[in-house]
């Protein structure tokens, strides 16, 4: 028997255990029958009570389970099928709580889930169970107006949409459905060619649009689009740490900088590598599963795939090794500025509401990894440099200008050929407003005694007095050492400060390291060793300078939970730093 399916039963059956006390059961209760989450209040969405419902179906029609056929659970299903129908609005939506309300995306995670759930409870041949698929068919059935009429937020959504629509088309077989399928994939799809989504999201997104777009291809007949999922997958074998960390360091998303691993790509992977007989989705699936730990999000249960797709077996598939040593820039030839020029001729004028332009999408990104040591060189990011070594986390480099002011963001990235150095490029631009010509002024402005500020047309202000600030860095590789030399233009006393950003967990000394307060160090001069473990595995970063006094420049930001050495830089100047695997 496949040993990650059996790891997938055990886990899911001690998941159930500790979900169970979790329901609330006071028929009183508005939330009666949910079970509460990490919230503390017990919702109806896709990572809520119906992930808690993926999981107990699956054990409760798995004959490996010890829960199999077990009348509480059921019961306790069926009471989570009343509050799914109770908490679903009248127009068919459920919200996320907190935020979204009203939501069809947040519906299409969940029919994304359910719809799997009614198929695996109406094909398990125990009649107990059918009120209960009753129930999840009902509550689709109600969704049906709202994924025939509903908007999305972001750039993934549309393809939660879109599979939510395929996955009620098979149950209902309302040709509309489809219809509406197809004006959302007449947008076209967002990915580099390299595998990179829009979202840039490693940690979750990805995972998302991969599993959406794999039942969308399936069920539509539309095998063109397992291409773009294909080429995600292949991608995310560049991404991963050594230790099974997910590279989230220039994420788009709520995963930026966090700590993930690939459990979310297993079940993409397995149906992947079944589809394709691929032996490296196949290998890749197995890495993933072994990360395995509980449920999924409903709409991507590994567990209930597994039962429900039983072409998802791959036992006799042969098994590649996975890359441990390697170099991959990704997004090279993505025409990034060619679309980014675009922008104005679109006419959209750089606003979107409730959601973002993701302008960093198809930066390039190069991935390193030489077995234990793995680094990140990004580009249109926070930091622009990161570095694991085995233990040691290097959680990110970057540079803060009072120029803009705020963290520089370096747009452009080549290789020289003939150091091997990585070149990263920022142009910054400031300049001041002009007065608005009278011709172009409102009504009441400079008519009465009051003129507001808010209601001027500042964007026909001209620029005037306009000012520049060139940055670079070069990031080279050497035996046990990388060195990241920061230069600037000619333009004087701008403060700048480069920031390490460094794990919790490690120690920071050094002879003229001065502490600030809130985890962060001044690296007046010489070096700052970082060690884990007592010093068994560490890093040593030179050379400190102090050339200012100020701590945290204006509009910098430092993400919460880590260590941070910074170096205060006057411009102009050209240093060195040189990063020592000890």
């Amino acid at each position: 028997m496949d040993f990650i399916y059996q790891q997938a039963v055990q886990k899911n059956d001690e998941y159930t255990a500790s979900t169970l006390g979790k329901q609330v059961l006071d028929p009183a209760s508005k939330y009666y029958g949910g079970v509460i989450g990490e919230t503390g209040v017990a919702r109806p969405t896709h990572v809520g009570t119906p992930r808690v419902m993926g999981g107990w179906a699956s054990a409760l029609v798995n004959p490996d389970s010890r829960y199999y056929h077990d009348e509480a659970l059921l019961a306790a299903l069926d009471q989570a099928a009343d509050f799914m129908l109770n908490r679903q609005h009248a127009d068919g939506t459920i919200s996320l709580g907190g935020t979204n309300f009203h939501s069809p995306p947040d519906t299409a995670f969940v029919v994304g889930g359910l719809a799997q759930m009614v198929q695996l409870l109406e094909a398990h041949d125990w009649a107990p169970v059918e009120p209960v698929a009753a129930k999840l068919r009902l509550f689709l059935e109600r969704t049906i107006p709202a994924m025939l009429t509903g908007g999305c937020h972001t750039p993934n959504h549309r393809w939660v949409i879109t599979a939510a629509l395929a996955l009620l088309h098979e149950l209902f077989g309302k040709p509309e459905l489809v219809a509406r399928a197809e004006e959302w994939l007449a947008e076209g799809i967002d990915i580099t060619g390299d595998g990179e989504w829009t979202e840039r999201s490693n940690g979750i997104y990805n995972a998302v649009s991969n599993i959406a777009l794999y039942h969308t291809a399936r069920l539509l007949n539309r095998p063109e689009l397992l291409e773009h999922v294909r080429r995600n997958l292949r991608m995310m074998a560049y991404l991963v740490h050594p230790n099974g960390e997910i590279v989230t360091d220039y994420s788009g998303r709520q995963d930026f900088g966090k700590t993930y691993d690939m459990a979310t790509y297993f079940l993409v992977y397995r149906l992947m590598a079944a589809h394709d007989r691929d032996p490296f989705f196949a290998a890749m699936s197995d890495y993933s599963g072994s990360y395995f730990k509980q449920p999924e999000a409903v709409n991507n249960n590994a567990l209930m795939g597994l039962l429900l797709y039983p072409e998802a077996h791959i036992e006799g598939l042969e098994r590649l090794p996975l890359p441990d040593r390697y170099v991959r820039i990704l997004n090279a030839r993505h025409p990034m500025g060619e679309h980014l020029a675009q922008i104005d001729a679109v006419g959209h004028h750089m606003k979107i509401q409730h959601s973002s332009m993701h302008l960093a999408f198809g930066a390039p990104v190069v991935r390193i990894r030489e077995q234990d040591t793995s680094v990140t060189v990004m580009t249109h990011a926070p930091s622009f440099f990161s570095l694991r070594h085995g233990k040691v986390r290097l959680l990110g480099v970057k540079l803060s200008t009072s120029f803009s002011p705020g963290i520089v963001k370096f747009s452009s990235l080549t290789v020289d050929e003939e150091t091997g150095a990585y070149q990263l490029k920022a142009h910054l631009e400031k300049g001041y407003n002009g007065p608005v010509q009278s011709q172009l002024l409102p009504e009441l402005a400079g008519r009465a005694e009051l003129s507001p500020w808010y209601l001027l047309p500042h964007q026909h202000r001209p620029m005037t007095h306009l000012q520049t600030q060139e940055l670079q860095v070069d990031i080279t590789p050497h035996d046990s050492e990388w060195t990241i030399r920061v230069r600037t233009d000619e333009r004087e006393d701008v403060y700048a400060q480069l920031t390490f950003i460094l794990g919790a967990e490690g120690e920071i000394s050094g002879s003229d390291v001065l502490p600030v307060g809130d985890g962060r160090h001044m690296l007046k001069s010489g070096a700052v060793k970082y060690s884990v473990d007592g010093g068994g595995e560490a890093i040593e970063i030179s050379s400190g300078a102090h050339e200012h006094w100020v701590s945290v420049l204006n509009e910098d930001q430092h993400p919460a939970g880590c260590q941070y050495v910074h170096v205060n830089l006057l411009t102009p100047f050209d240093r060195t730093f040189t990063i020592r695997l000890l």
